[in-house]
């Protein structure tokens, strides 16, 4: 009985840490977003006539980015709180 309780201690301990791990994924998406919406602004201060294409492509680019960080937080939050690998134990 005894074992059965520190194997799900480690289990939760690591689901925990792996969870921790999942948010640093939000942080390539933001330097990203904001490199890109950065270079838009220089792209439009020098061809303002390209302004509606320029800014299109930014927020299709920064959307696509962004997918990265939401799963990253959805990892998070199975690992926290619907533990996939609690079920697995004996």
């Amino acid at each position: 009985m005894n074992e059965q309780l520190w194997t799900k201690a480690i289990v939760m301990g690591s689901s925990a840490i792996g969870a921790g791990l999942a948010m640093i994924a939000g942080i390539g998406p933001g330097i990203g977003e904001g490199y890109a919406v950065g270079k838009a602004c220089e792209a439009i201060g020098r061809q303002p006539e390209c302004k509606g294409t320029v800014q299109s492509t930014m927020l299709l680019g920064c959307a696509v980015a962004e997918t990265t960080g939401i799963y990253g937080f959805i990892v998070a939050l199975l690992l926290m709180f619907a533990n996939p690998f609690i079920g697995k134990l004996n």
